[in-house]
């Protein structure tokens, strides 16, 4: 079962939600609130897989609420409002539900959660062996219905993509279901660093770096401000 949390200013969308919830098997109502706060910190404390999540609410609207939950759970967004969907999918929202919301519109966004955690789960249960970071010359990362093992030599860049990473390759462009966040995880210390929110790249593969841009080979990499000093500490040897 997926644990959803539903948060909207307005009782009724909340009603209506939780509705469509109860129809679905797949899906267990954990927590509903027209506070975004208080729904915030359930979501922190809690065991949550799925969030509901309104745009245009007081107090903490719900693109800063995902920048908060960053990554911790899926967010399907809720709202009236077509101009906030750049600013969802930006921030890895799983799809974008406009008001009034059909039941066939909600099914299908669900089935988009229910499908990300029936490709997950068997990764999850399956691999149990981690190598110590001294020994992490390879991942696993799974892709379709298959685990595939990439050596870390050969990997110049990440990059997240919604729900999904591109992880290049010297060779190819590998598509696998997980979060930059849990990729970044599996990756040596020393040898990778996240440059950008959406973004990791092999530190001894960077060409140059110019401004807000890194060079990789034929790519140009954005580069956040956010984690310039990480950056520079660990090229300097201070990290």
């Amino acid at each position: 079962m997926i644990r959803c949390v539903v948060v909207d200013d307005k009782p009724l969308a909340i009603d209506i939600l939780n509705d469509y919830i109860s129809k679905i098997p797949d899906l267990t109502l954990a927590f509903s609130s027209t506070n975004p706060l208080e729904a915030l910190e359930y979501v922190m404390k809690n065991d949550v897989e799925l969030v509901f999540l309104d745009i245009q609410m007081p107090q903490l609207n719900g693109v800063q609420f995902m920048k908060i939950v960053n990554e911790k759970c899926l967010i399907i967004l809720t709202t009236a409002y077509s101009e906030y969907a750049l600013d969802g999918f930006e921030n890895n929202a799983v799809d974008y539900l406009l008001k009034p919301i059909s039941f066939e519109r909600f099914y299908k966004a669900v089935q988009k959660v229910v499908r990300h955690f029936s490709l997950t789960a068997p990764l999850q249960t399956s691999i149990t062996y981690q190598p110590a970071e001294s020994e992490n010359d390879f991942i696993f990362v799974k892709t379709e219905y298959k685990l595939v093992r990439i050596n870390t030599d050969d990997i110049l860049f990440i990059e997240g993509m919604q729900n999904y990473v591109a992880i290049q390759t010297k060779t190819d462009k590998i598509l696998s279901l997980q979060s930059i966040k849990k990729t970044e995880e599996q990756l040596p210390k020393k040898q990778f660093i996240r440059v950008h929110r959406s973004f990791i790249v092999a530190v001894k593969k960077i060409n140059s770096i110019e401004r807000a841009r890194i060079y990789i080979g034929d790519a140009v990499i954005p580069f956040g401000d956010l984690y310039k000093e990480d950056f520079y500490k660990l090229i300097e040897g201070k990290k």
